[in-house]
């Protein structure tokens, strides 16, 4: 590891921010609550002293229903509740450690054990905040918020994906949670299907594919470089946790292959891949599971989203060669 990376120069970390304060998915996502909040005169966004250089547009269209709250998320929650509760339409807006970890207590008291209509937005989910490091990641946000009653998260897998994320994020009637990355839909990976909870995104031309693999979020996208290239695996996008109903296409992969390798960006307690198995069990469907998600920290180091994601073995060329181990 370099020395430049462990100082973090100012010049570094600035390139980065400046990378993160637009991505694409973002853009999508203030393109279209800017159009919902025409529209709906009840929606008030909430946000925690950010979206600067990408929420302009919204804080021109909504005027007084756009809410700068200050570092102050757990209020923000506080307050969403409290809009809620008297026929409004809150959302609060943060990065999503910000958005999720901070007020954590106030989201499980005021959101989920009432039920409150209130939708949080996470930007940069898993290591999408890379060389800030750990404060900045959200690699169990998932986890907990699956756990609590009522609540619904809603994971888009690309920029794509984003705008029928947001309609399911405003369908459901409840605590819900737009978890944001920064991915692009390749321009050689053909029409992505509308957003669902379960989308097949490759198909295997085999009888007996080699693998089920299963995804979560943005990060599936690094397994697409070998599988247009004609890798005999099925490949699945889970966008909504927790898992409402599996799929008939999912379930007869399975059987079909008996290996289950789930990936994703968070950590593995509480993730998809202990979602995903336990599902499959109750449905008792016999398969072998590989699970590949975010270690951690094993160097003890900070970097890029790349950087990490190589470590945990989440990016494209590690995960072409589990793939070919697994099918060895």
């Amino acid at each position: 590891m370099s020395s430049t990376r462990r100082r973090y120069p100012n010049l570094q970390m600035l390139a980065y921010i400046n990378l993160a304060l637009t991505p694409p998915m973002r853009k999508e996502f203030s393109s279209w609550i800017e159009n919902f909040g025409r529209n709906e005169r009840r929606f008030i966004f909430l946000t925690g002293d950010l979206g600067f250089g990408a929420l302009e547009n919204v804080q021109a269209a909504l005027q007084e229903r756009f809410v700068n709250m200050g570092v102050c998320e757990q209020n923000m929650i506080s307050v969403g509740a409290g809009l809620a509760q008297q026929g409004l339409m809150p959302l609060c807006y943060s990065i999503a450690p910000f958005a999720v970890f901070r007020p954590y207590e106030q989201i499980r008291v005021d959101l989920a054990l009432h039920q409150m209509n209130v939708k949080i937005v996470g930007n940069g989910g898993g290591y999408g905040y890379g060389i800030m490091g750990a404060t900045h990641h959200a690699l169990e946000d998932i986890a907990v918020l699956s756990a609590l009653q009522h609540f619904a998260c809603f994971i888009p897998l690309c920029n794509s994906d984003v705008d029928g994320a947001c309609a399911a994020l405003f369908r459901y009637i409840g605590p819900s949670y737009l978890r944001l990355g920064f991915a692009v839909w390749p321009d050689d990976a053909g029409e992505l299907e509308g957003f669902k909870p379960i989308r097949k995104l490759a198909g295997s031309r085999l009888a007996r594919p080699k693998a089920t693999i299963v995804g979560l979020g943005p990060v599936l996208l690094n397994v697409l470089p070998w599988i247009l290239e004609g890798a005999e695996t099925d490949v699945f996008a889970v966008s909504q946790m927790p898992l409402v109903d599996l799929s008939d296409e999912l379930l007869a992969s399975l059987r079909a292959s008996g290996l289950l390798w789930v990936i994703e960006e968070h950590r593995a307690r509480g993730g998809l891949g202990e979602h995903l198995a336990a599902r499959m069990a109750q449905q008792g469907v016999p398969f072998r599971l590989h699970h590949t998600y975010a270690v951690g920290y094993p160097d003890g180091l900070y970097g890029s989203q790349s950087y990490h994601q190589t470590r945990s073995g989440l990016d494209p060329v590690s995960l072409q060669q589990t793939f070919q181990q697994l099918s060895s």
